[in-house]
């Protein structure tokens, strides 16, 4: 981020001001800790502020501090348009194209307020008047950090500011052992400690909250797990109605993928996960070394993300997107062999 934005920024948030704060449709850790991290500190500044989440967020991220006071945009429409209306500043974290806010695009495009974009993820769209945007960053939480260092304001980090932020670098580094996470994460979540982040408690509060249904929904994910050990890739797939049984909540398949990742030899992952109400297959990538699933999923599954880390979606129904996964992933071989 340029000087001059700073020094923009800086004037703009002199004055109380109208400010909401809007994260991605289906918002993770690094989405609403970035966004509640930032919530925190501009109220601490007086400002008006809103956070308008497109939908809702998982349960394991609900007891983090200002969680309460989320909006979601699907379930108070005219409420929250008239908040976006009335902003005079748009903070947008952790994504980067306004199509990744679904129902809300059209009333933020049509916003006159100042726009101000953080976030972590490559090739960002122009919609911003002020864009700080850096894919080498761990997540967006490790950004907005680096925001309030800019503005000169990491004296007014509170406890429940560093708890959101941790979080947030928690969830989207995978406890700190993806590639993206450097020393300088380290650094910030070392300061952010000192901030009052409770670093066991925010584990035990996002990871060892496994209700009994969602425990029996990842032995039905490990039962559909399927490995493709020449190409050293493995998927799992979930059904609508296996969902259905076992009384899927949001955030329920958060970390699935990650078991097909962890077998001995395989180097690229996924989840397939129906969702008839949106007629589509949701799909997350991860991968390890070099291959890069933001490019897999962008050539085929109308996605992206980061190298080891994207999301895509299919349109086809559940046994059709997995047979073209498996058609396409031959023409990989080379890059799986490495």
């Amino acid at each position: 981020m340029i000087e001059q934005s700073i020094l923009e920024i800086t004037s703009a948030l002199s004055v109380a001001k109208n400010i909401v704060i809007v994260p991605h449709k289906g918002p993770d850790g690094d989405a609403i800790g970035s966004c509640l991290g930032l919530y925190h500190f501009l109220k601490e500044k007086k400002h008006e502020v809103k956070v308008i989440a497109p939908n809702d967020f998982p349960q394991f991220l609900k007891w983090l501090p200002g969680s309460e006071d989320v909006l979601i945009y699907e379930n108070e429409v005219d409420y929250c348009t008239t908040l976006i209306d009335a902003a005079e500043i748009v903070f947008t974290l952790d994504f980067n194209v306004l199509a990744r806010t679904g129902a809300m695009e059209e009333p933020l495009r049509a916003s006159d307020a100042i726009f101000i974009m953080i976030d972590h993820h490559p090739e960002p769209s122009d919609y911003a008047n002020h864009t700080y945007s850096d894919a080498t960053m761990s997540s967006t939480c490790q950004m907005v950090f680096k925001f309030l260092q800019k503005l000169r304001a990491v004296k007014h980090i509170s406890p429940e500011i560093a708890t959101c932020l941790y979080t947030g670098i928690m969830t989207d580094t995978g406890s700190f052992r993806y590639r993206s996470t450097s020393s300088e994460t380290h650094r910030v979540i070392a300061e952010l400690i000192d901030k009052g982040a409770d670093n066991t408690r925010i584990h035990q509060q996002v990871f060892d909250t496994f209700s009994q249904n969602r425990m029996q929904l990842l032995g039905v994910a490990l039962q559909n797990l399927r490995v493709n050990n020449e190409l050293r890739t493995a998927y799992i797939t979930l059904s609508q109605e296996e969902l259905d049984k076992n009384n899927f909540r949001k955030g329920d398949t958060e970390g699935f993928v990650n078991y097909g990742l962890s077998l001995e030899g395989i180097i690229f992952a996924a989840i397939f996960i129906e969702h008839k109400k949106e007629g589509i297959i949701k799909i997350s990538f991860r991968s390890k070394g070099n291959f890069s699933v933001n490019a897999f999923s962008r050539a085929h599954f109308s996605g992206g993300g980061h190298l080891n880390a994207a999301g895509g979606k299919s349109e086809l129904s559940l046994e059709n997107t997995v047979t073209k996964f498996n058609a396409v992933l031959p023409e990989y071989k080379e890059e799986l062999s490495l």
